[in-house]
C-alpha cells in the first residue's frame, strides 16, 4: 500500500507586506511567536528576525507568565 503524503501549509518566503508587519506589530508582545508564525505561514526564525529587526519585544506581563521575568 502506498503511503500518503501530508500536505504541508505552504509557508511564505521573501517579501513582507504592510499587513503582515502590522499583524506582526500587533500580536507579538503578548502572543507565542509559533502562533505568529503559523498565522503568518512563516518560520519561527523568520518571525523572530523580523521582529527583532523592527525593535519589537515580549511584553514583561508575557514573559512573567513563562517563568521568565
Amino acid at each position: 500500500m502506498a503511503k500518503k503524503k501530508k500536505k504541508k501549509k505552504k509557508l511564505i518566503k521573501g517579501l513582507w507586506s504592510k499587513s503582515e508587519l502590522n499583524l506582526l506589530k500587533k500580536l507579538f508582545q503578548n502572543n507565542p511567536t509559533a502562533q505568529i508564525a503559523a498565522k503568518l505561514g512563516r518560520t519561527n526564525d523568520a518571525v523572530k528576525k523580523k521582529a527583532s529587526r523592527m525593535g519589537l519585544r515580549k511584553s514583561k506581563k508575557y514573559l512573567k507568565t513563562l517563568g521568565r521575568a
